[in-house]
Parts: C-alpha cells; structure tokens; sequence
C-alpha cells in the first residue's frame, strides 16, 4: 500500500469513526433537547409587520368603548379585550409563558384560562385537538387562528376579535393586535377553531 492510499483510508477511517460518534452523540441527548429540535419546524417565524394596537390603550372618557380602544356593545366580551389589552407590549420570547416574555401558544392559554376558564394544550400544533375547526368566512370572536410557516407547518396562533383583528404574540412586536387580511397573515391562514369545551 504506498503512502498516499494508506493517507486516504486512514483519513475515511477517522471520518466515518467521527461520524459515528457523532450520530451517537445525537441519539443520546434527552427528550427534552430532541423536543426542541423537533419543535424548530414549528417556531414562529420573524414576521415584520406593523400592528394595529401595539400598547396598552387606555379608554378615552366619556366614549364607550373597551380598553384597546374598539367600539363593542353588550353582545361583546369585555373581559376578552380587557385581558388582552392587559398583555399588550409583552415581548416575545419561544417558550416563554410569563410576562416577561410570552410565545404565541402561551399568550392564546393564558388569554383562555383568564377569561373563560379553559386550559388549552401547551403548543400550537398540539391546540388543534382542542377545537372545531372551520373557514375564515365563519370566524367569531373568541376564536383560534391557525397560521402556517414558510414550511407549511401550523407555527402560530391567535384569538380572533371583531372587524378583521385579531390578538398575538408577534415575533417582531411581541403582543399585540394585527389584520388576518394583512398581507402575510392572509397568505398564511391555515383555519379558525373554535374551542370543543364551549362549543354551545
């Protein structure tokens, strides 16, 4: 054998030996680190955008309206927009739950437990158990907004409003309120759910 094969079939030796030891290494990191692999292809993409309410409003005296600043009357859910207003600003954080810093899910599950008493699953692929899913002609308030990724992955959720708007955790603005019919959202919209548990 001269010296150059000898080179070579040390050199793939060593590689394939690395490589190995390698895969080895990665089949042996816990559940929780593969959990947060796999989670990747459903992350939140950045999404520059810029949103209709992005701050706590306070109401305007003397106006009926609730606290982001909306006009509703007596068939609207105070408490829901009273809730979320009280999020507004919160920034994103992936696997956040705290207003400290809030992902898309965890914003939906807090917003949900709060105002109606409901514990949604954890994340958002996992939501889609917990509704009744139908199109965005049927959309109510209350609702769950499904949004796929670039991959075409459901990655992010919402909680529909009135008048097109609806509430989330935004990886560029962090909570706040956008347009399903913006340009991104609508090209991403994947369905509305309503939640199973207050299905009437």
């Amino acid at each position: 054998m001269n010296r150059y094969v000898f080179v070579v079939v040390v050199c793939a030796a060593s590689l394939l030996l690395g490589g190995c030891d390698a895969l080895r290494s990665f089949m042996g990191r816990d559940l929780e680190e593969e959990d947060f692999v796999i989670g990747q292809l459903y992350v939140d993409e950045m999404v520059k955008e810029t949103p209709v309410i992005a701050r706590r409003v306070e109401p305007k005296s003397g106006t009926r309206g609730n606290a982001l600043g909306l006009r509703y009357d007596e068939k609207d859910n105070a408490a829901l927009y009273e809730a979320v207003n009280s999020w507004l600003g919160v920034p994103y954080r992936y696997g956040g739950s705290d207003r400290t810093g809030v992902d898309c899910s965890a914003f939906v599950g807090a917003i949900y437990k709060e105002v109606y008493g409901v514990t949604l699953h954890r994340t958002t692929n996992d939501m889609l158990r917990d509704v009744t899913l139908h199109g965005k002609g049927e959309l109510k308030e209350g609702d769950i907004l499904f949004f796929t990724n670039s991959k075409g992955k459901v990655s992010h959720v919402g909680i529909y409003l009135k008048d097109g708007l609806f509430a989330h955790a935004s990886t560029s603005n962090g909570v706040s309120v956008s347009r399903v019919d913006d340009t991104y959202w609508s090209k991403h919209f994947y369905k509305g759910g309503r939640v199973s548990a207050l299905v009437r």
